[in-house]
């Protein structure tokens, strides 16, 4: 088991390391770009995008792992819990990218998500968690 949780900790590791390349060669961040824009009404879906990201992914995740079987070991669970990882990671990346590429004025709210991205690291304790509460 350990070996495919490594696996998944090694596609997160990708997944953030490539945000992070991307943010910092197009990104331009400086002290300047770090500060909350000014949001008004042009701009409001800019600034819900993180929290549509986030609820997004954490619906699509939890969706995902209620199809489990609970009668099944941990170790038949894990490829399911593995795709729903993706499907959650992605969906953050791709909000990221949305903030970077289509409003740069929002750059702080896409480094928000890529630290949210980071804490999500799969472990063993927290895989473990995730499926007993299914």
């Amino acid at each position: 088991m350990t070996e495919k949780i490594k696996t998944l900790q090694i596609i997160h590791l990708a997944i953030c390391a490539g945000t992070i390349l991307v943010y910092f060669f197009v990104g331009e961040i400086s002290i300047k770009t770090l500060k909350i824009p000014k949001i008004d009404s042009s701009s409001i879906i800019y600034a819900l995008i993180p929290v549509f990201a986030f609820v997004l992914s954490t619906f699509l995740f939890k969706s995902q792992l209620k199809q489990i079987d609970p009668k099944l070991k941990l170790e038949d669970k894990l490829p399911i819990y593995q795709a729903a990882s993706i499907m959650r990671w992605a969906v953050l990346e791709g909000a990221a990218f949305i903030l970077l590429f289509l409003k740069p004025d929002f750059i702080l709210f896409g480094i928000l998500i890529i630290i949210y991205l980071i804490f999500l690291r799969p472990t063993e304790d927290r895989i473990t968690n995730d499926l007993s509460e299914n």
